[in-house]
Parts: structure tokens; C-alpha cells; sequence
């Protein structure tokens, strides 16, 4: 399994991301600067956290307008992972592959610390390695991470299963408590918190290694079953 980790003018968590897919799990992975991009040999697509464009108009709105997102919904619409984490959640609200948008944060103030989340469904390929409700603990790191959608938009999500992680301490305001969630198709999963940077028990957790062992497993599965 090949991974692109998308990198935009202001990402700052591109290595964290890399980081974790190649040297934690052993996979191939590139960085991909966003305006050179070549996406079809890649199995998955990561949108890592950050500053694009320096969060200007609004996060992640100018980033979603860049050519290097037509291929990333080319990407989607064919069924495969896109995995969008903080700013890479932004872009995707942005770009409309998930439903929804982000607001500053309830207190207002920039927050960065760990968080303990409920993995509502962990029946996504993202999850299957979790338990149903299992507790884990993840860092945060955002100041417009307070998700917003309209009742009829919570409505359907929650119809759906499409909250895929919720706050145990909702830090930011999220509508439901969520901290992540699903496109309708099963193969967009965003998120605030960082599960990149809980990969190794030095970092202070490793609850998130689980999400990318998910994610290659169900891979290697479908891979084998359609070849």
C-alpha cells in the first residue's frame, strides 16, 4: 500500500504524518508538494494538519481551490481512503467531500494538549481495530476546530453512523461532540484530533497507530479479495 501525504504551502504536520506511515508502520510513502502532484499510483491519500496558505480567507478554503483537490475527489469518488487530519479536516469541509464547516473555537483561544474521544463507530475501514466505544486518547492542536452543521446535516449523520469520533470533554464547542467524522461512502474520514502524533507510547500515547493498522488491514483485504 502506497501513501501520498499532501503538502500545501503552511502544512506543518507533513512529517509527523510521514512519519508515522513510513517509519512506524513500514509503509511507502511520499510527501507530495501540492502543485506537482501525480495521484494515481497511490492507494491513499493523507491531508495532514497545518497553516495552509496561512489559514487566510478561511482554514483549509484556499487549499480546497487548488488543482491538486480535483485529483484527491477524482481519488474519492473512485473508492478509495482519503484521510484529512486538522487543517487536511478543513480542506475536506471546504472542498465538500464532507459535510459541514469549522468555527473558531468556543473559547477562542488556540488549544494543544491531549483529549480523551469515544470511537462512536468502529466499523469504518479506519476503525476496525478499535473496540465499539472504546476510549482513547489523542492530542489536539486547533483554534477553529469547533465542527457546525445544520439539524438537518447532524440529523443524517447520525442516521447514517457517519460520527466516527466524538469528544469525551467536548474542549472546542463541536456540534454532537464530534471530533470526526465519515463521508457516506465509507472511504473520507476527517478529523480534528491528531492521530499521527499518538503512534509511539513515547509521544504519550500510541491509541492512534490502531486507525493506520485499520486502514492498511482493510486494504490488504480488499486488494486480496480483487486480485
Amino acid at each position: 500500500m502506497k501513501f501520498a501525504v499532501i503538502v500545501f504551502p503552511g502544512s506543518n504536520c507533513d512529517r509527523d504524518m510521514y512519519h508515522a506511515v513510513n517509519k512506524v508502520l513500514g509503509m511507502e510513502a511520499d510527501l507530495v508538494w501540492y502543485d506537482n502532484s501525480n495521484l494515481e499510483s497511490y492507494d491513499a491519500i493523507l491531508l495532514p494538519g497545518g497553516f495552509s496558505y496561512g489559514d487566510y480567507l478561511r482554514t483549509g478554503a484556499i487549499a480546497s481551490a487548488s488543482d491538486v483537490m480535483q485529483q484527491v475527489k477524482a481519488h474519492a469518488d473512485a473508492g478509495k481512503p482519503v484521510l484529512g487530519v486538522c487543517n487536511g479536516f478543513q480542506i475536506l469541509l471546504e472542498s465538500g467531500l464532507l459535510p459541514g464547516a469549522m468555527l473558531p473555537n468556543k473559547h477562542l483561544s488556540f488549544m494543544c494538549h491531549h483529549e480523551q474521544l469515544t470511537v462512536s463507530n468502529h466499523k469504518t475501514r479506519f476503525t476496525t481495530n478499535y473496540k465499539k466505544g472504546e476510549v482513547i486518547q489523542l492530542p489536539i492542536a486547533h483554534g477553529e476546530g469547533n465542527y457546525f452543521a445544520d439539524d438537518e446535516t447532524l440529523s443524517e449523520l447520525k442516521q447514517n453512523n457517519q460520527i466516527v469520533f466524538t469528544y469525551e470533554n467536548n474542549p472546542n464547542g463541536s456540534a454532537a461532540d464530534i471530533a470526526g467524522i465519515i463521508n457516506n461512502e465509507g472511504n473520507v474520514l476527517g478529523m480534528m484530533p491528531h492521530p499521527e502524533r499518538a503512534v509511539e507510547k513515547l509521544l504519550g500515547s500510541d491509541d492512534g497507530i490502531k486507525l493506520f493498522q485499520s486502514l492498511i488491514e482493510n486494504w490488504r483485504d480488499a486488494y486480496a479479495v480483487n486480485t
